[in-house]
């Protein structure tokens, strides 16, 4: 893996492949090591901190603008001071290339 995830564009999945393996999710997560590999590899985690709501809430519109531009979107979970981002391609019910490609942008945006 020699490119950036960060220049690289979410591609469509149509389903029908095999989600990355845990070895393969595992160098992916190289290059996004502040999230969390969870469920046997099957998921990315991150928490964000923020000093109030309204902090979180502009993040949260943030990560929704770049999901839709990127056609690839996130469970996202919103409270007073904190946003929990989780990827899983659902309809491989595992990681895809795509899952690391947006957290590495989100990294980059926070």
């Amino acid at each position: 893996m020699t490119d950036s995830l960060t220049a690289k564009v979410c591609t469509p999945c149509q389903g029908g492949i095999p989600p990355l393996s845990p070895t393969e999710a595992g160098v992916f997560h190289q290059q996004t090591p502040k999230w969390d590999l969870t469920d046997d590899s099957t998921w990315i985690r991150r928490s964000f901190g923020f000093d109030n709501f309204v902090g979180a809430l502009d993040f949260v519109n943030k990560v929704g603008a770049l999901a839709e531009e990127q056609g690839h979107h996130p469970d996202i979970k919103l409270g007073w001071g904190y946003v929990d981002v989780s990827f899983q391609t659902h309809k491989i019910k595992g990681l895809h290339e795509n899952d690391f490609i947006l957290a590495a942008k989100i990294d980059a945006m926070a």
